[in-house]
């Protein structure tokens, strides 16, 4: 019997495919990376009996990068990154094994049905998956086609089986144009983001972002909301005067009636129109009008409009909202959420989707009216190719789904059942006076049926007082003729509603990827969300975007990259050569970036008037192992050491606290110690600042913190205080924290595992022995006589924190609260403690501790 392997985007998505296709009779199990199931059960496939295994990736399985060198920031110039630097695909998250989990359900097998999200980023991790795929599969005889690929927008029983039913090909052309967006964002991105970086944290102290990024679609996103800011700073309000009158209607009633010429700006002449009305008793009517007018139901909903509803009427940021949309989707409950059509296809069934809602607490009475009455067409939108627009596939409940995900189901099913409703219709009356040689206006409506509204109540007609009945010639007792002072006012911020549409009108970024772009330049404090969901561009954002205008202005304007966009949308179309495409586009940025590095003295000028140097900002801390002066702690991110009289920058462990370490010195290079911290019941260890800028052993990195020093002696370092191998990644060693007594601590130097021990011991410290059973080193510990938990009256006790069963009792093991970035693993780090008290040769590993020993550490994690 054949097999057939399927894969979906993620792993809730196969569960639910397979479902539908199996009928429900499948077994799973985990797979070999432990983030992905695969669901088995037998079928057919083209005409034979066939045995189907369905399972995910988690997104994309690979990234893009620069190879080797071309990684570090301090070995290569910016510039050789357009061109020379060779770029490589690599697994976007090593962690999930997602390259060998693939090849391993793939191997042996003779046919693949691709499920990925059916859009163009889908369409490039069908090809990602087809790489790995493919060589481990069953050979086949020539020309028979075994790769197929699924066209779905929901996740019903009726979509799933028609897609199936009638499976195709993935797409190469749209792959490619995503790979071509991805070298293009990777390349220019970086060049002028570590440019840039480098130089201003390089002067200035108080920037507070750790990166100084650029972006094609993320640079013109913020100049949108710099331009915004700029109209209200050179606002100039100016003074204007209205007239207003009031006439009575009856005797317990009064219109008040618009000025026709609206304003003038000239309060003389406002004065004059003032005078030449207010002696009037009277005011005729001039005409008379009733016209019945209608309100359009909206458009079908596009993702683009879902997000500007979502943050404007739900307070949702556009990639939460995103986010939200996505888990409704893989839960079965709407349509795929990344869509830029408003126009559902003829063969759309309205009604089917319509009868889902039909006993639903909150609509089940406009529904059952328009099944009932006959439902309207949807109005005629705009038909991109890609999904049907966003629509409710299921009825569910606010218990069901709680909080933001229920916010937004509940607008897009009202939106959905608003979309099939009728307009509504109202009666528009007005009165037209004249109080002496002026006129004014009076208008109103009355609505004749509420239509969608019902459904969409914060879209209804504003109920507006009636107007009295009366015709051309009738007079009204003028109750008073007065003059009003007013000011015009400045914009305001930019909502992220205001955002959206603007990116969406100058074609800069996607429907999936403008929440990326907007909580892009929110991360890098670039703007900030204030009350209403305004973005407030910070001093940062405003001069960047004021320095690019200045230097050139079409690395901010959306020109450029909305000509790139429909460059992409040709190699999608299959009109235009990828290779072309890339490399005219990359010529275009290079000429860009050398003017820019020639003409940064023009944005410096700027950075100067808001930011202060280096040397004026922080707080002295620590001396200098060079010149023995302070040193300055800049707190602001990132957070660094400056040295003003050598002028040099040291970097430090970010998301943390530094102290001094009790002023105890580097034996290497005589820096004052400090002591980074995540926290009381976090992780902790000191670090020399300028071995962590540039590692004295070889077998060490940039980063490094005491607790993975190699130094044979120093009491600090890692063969002083290490104890064992983690409990839990394979390239950590635990070590001992010496300054968290008395709630002592040991963590990993690697993984954020933490475990708190020994409580209210008077000191710890690391033995020159080793457990016979594991070859972790001892902890030599001593109790005050008072609080002693040893047996016996006991206060010292020596034993392994993994074997020796009274310290079991007294170990308690956690996750750190934070993990700063330089906490990584991988292959080839030292796994175990090298010691230099005559065991083993410094940075020699450990041997691994046997799996059948499991300790009370260990335990923990079961």
């Amino acid at each position: 019997m054949k097999t057939v392997l399927m894969v979906a985007e993620k792993p809730s998505l196969a569960q639910s495919i397979a479902k539908i296709l199996s009928r429900g009779s499948m077994s799973s199990h985990k797979g070999l990376n432990g983030a992905c199931s695969v669901h088995e059960y037998t079928g057919t496939f083209a005409g034979q009996p066939v045995h189907f295994k369905m399972t995910s990736v988690c997104g994309h399985v690979m990234t893009l990068d620069f190879l080797g060198k071309y990684n570090k920031w301090d070995k290569v110039d910016p510039a050789e990154l357009f061109s020379q630097a060779p770029t490589e695909k690599k697994e976007a998250n090593p962690k999930l094994n997602m390259v060998k989990f693939l090849q391993v359900e793939g191997r042996g097998c003779d046919y693949i049905v691709l499920w990925l999200d059916c859009d163009k980023e889908g369409e490039n991790i069908c090809f990602e998956v087809l790489d790995v795929i493919l060589p481990v599969m069953n050979k086949t005889q020539s020309g028979e086609k075994t790769v197929f690929r699924a066209k779905f927008s929901s996740i019903t029983d009726t979509d799933i089986c028609s897609a199936m039913a009638r499976l195709g090909e993935p797409d190469h052309n749209e792959a490619l144009s995503v790979d071509a967006r991805q070298e293009l964002d990777l390349r220019i991105g970086c060049a002028f983001t570590r440019f840039q970086t480098k130089y201003f944290q390089g002067k200035y102290g108080d920037l507070d972002s750790s990166l100084i990024s650029f972006g094609p679609c993320q640079t013109p996103t913020l100049g949108f909301c710099v331009e915004r800011h700029d109209k209200i700073q050179s606002f100039k309000p100016e003074t204007y005067w209205v007239l207003q009158a009031k006439v009575n209607a009856d005797k317990d009633k009064s219109l008040l009636l618009d000025w026709d010429r609206v304003r003038v700006f000239d309060r003389e002449i406002a004065q004059m129109f003032l005078n030449m009305t207010k002696l009037e008793k009277e005011a005729q009517v001039e005409a008379t009008s009733r016209k019945e007018k209608a309100k359009q139901r909206p458009l079908a909903l596009n993702t683009v409009e879902m997000l500007r509803v979502a943050s404007s009427a739900l307070g949702m940021g556009p990639q939460h909202a995103m986010q939200t949309a996505e888990r409704l989707y893989t839960q079965g409950y709407i349509s795929y959420p990344r869509t830029e059509t408003t126009h559902y296809p003829e063969n759309f069934d309205l009604k089917g989707s319509l009868r889902q809602q039909a006993n639903h607490p909150y609509w089940a009475d406009t529904v059952k009216q328009l099944l009932a009455e006959g439902i309207n067409r949807p109005r005629k939108g705009h038909d991109a190719g890609d999904h049907p627009p966003i629509t409710p596939m299921r009825s569910a409940t606010e218990a069901e789904l709680g909080g933001d995900a229920w916010r937004l189901y509940e607008y897009i099913t009202r939106h959905f059942i608003a979309t099939v409703s009728h307009d509504c219709r109202y009666l528009q009356s007005t009165i037209s006076f004249r109080v002496g040689p002026e006129l004014f206006t009076c208008s109103g409506k009355t609505v004749i049926s509420p239509g969608f509204t019902e459904i969409m109540p914060w879209q209804s007609v504003p109920l507006e007082e009636s107007l009295p009945t009366c015709q051309r010639g009738d007079t009204f007792s003028v109750a008073e003729v007065k003059m009003l002072e007013k000011q015009t006012s400045p914009p305001d911020y930019l909502t992220e509603a205001e955002l959206i549409t603007l990116m969406e009108k100058h074609g800069i970024g996607t429907d999936a990827s403008i929440p990326v772009h907007i909580n892009n330049i929110c991360q890098r404090n670039y703007v900030t969300v204030e009350s209403g969901r305004r973005l407030k561009p910070t001093n940062l954002g405003i001069v960047l975007v004021h320095g690019y205008y200045k230097i050139d202005a079409e690395l901010v304007l959306p020109t450029i990259r909305s000509a790139v966009e429909k460059q992409l949308n040709l190699i999608a179309q299959g009109k235009a050569d990828y290779r072309q495409v890339l490399g005219h586009t990359l010529d275009i940025f290079k000429r860009k970036f050398h003017y820019f590095v020639d003409s940064i003295a023009g944005m410096d000028e700027l950075m100067e008037v808001s930011f202060s140097p280096l040397a004026a900002t922080g707080k002295p801390l620590s001396r200098c192992g060079k010149c023995h002066r302070f040193m300055k702690y800049i707190q602001a991110k990132p957070s660094r050491l400056h040295c003003s009289h050598c002028d040099e920058t040291y970097t430090l462990p970010q998301n943390g606290t530094i102290k001094l370490y009790k002023e105890l010195r580097c034996p290497l290079d005589d820096f004052e110690l400090v002591l980074w911290s995540s926290g009381s019941r976090g992780k902790s260890y000191p670090l020399c600042p300028y071995c962590y800028n540039h590692p004295p052993f070889r077998d060490m990195k940039k980063g490094m913190g005491c607790n993975e020093c190699t130094h044979p002696t120093c009491q600090h370092s890692l063969s002083m205080l290490g104890i064992g191998q983690c409990v839990e990644c394979e390239s950590g060693v635990l070590v001992l924290d010496p300054t968290s007594g008395p709630k002592w601590k040991v963590a990993c130097n690697k993984c954020n595992v933490v475990a708190h021990c020994f409580e209210n011991a008077h000191r710890v410290r690391v033995s020159a022995e080793t457990c016979n059973t594991c070859e972790a080193a001892l902890l030599d510990v001593d109790f005050n006589k008072a609080k002693s938990p040893l047996p016996g009256d006991e206060t010292q006790h020596t034993g392994c924190v993994f074997c020796d069963p009274i310290f079991q009792e007294l170990v308690e093991l956690k996750h750190a609260a934070s993990c700063h970035p330089m906490h990584r693993g991988g292959p080839g780090r030292r796994q175990g403690r090298g010691r230099a008290r005559g065991r083993r040769p410094p940075g020699k590993p450990n041997p691994r501790r046997p799996k059948d020993k499991m300790s009370a550490l260990a335990a923990y994690f079961v």
